[in-house]
């Protein structure tokens, strides 16, 4: 995806906290930052296998998150 096409998913995210996130995220390897030599400049971002392989936990941290809010409410 591209930096914009994120910000807009991640809706309430300000630029540069979504720029300090992804740069994080790539320092920890599970990013994959990808610059083309264009004009305008042109970036994507990829999750790596690394990330990808994370997505079962975070699905099942996600789940139990929404429950246990349900359950103060």
């Amino acid at each position: 995806m591209r930096f914009n096409e994120l910000s807009r998913v991640l809706r309430g995210t300000t630029p540069r906290l979504l720029t300090k996130q992804v740069r994080e995220l790539e320092e920890d390897g599970l990013v994959h930052r990808t610059v083309y030599p264009v004009v305008p400049p042109k970036v994507e971002y990829k999750l790596t296998d690394e990330a990808l392989s994370l997505a079962p936990l975070l699905i099942v941290l996600s789940e139990w998150g929404a429950v246990a809010r349900t359950a103060r409410h």
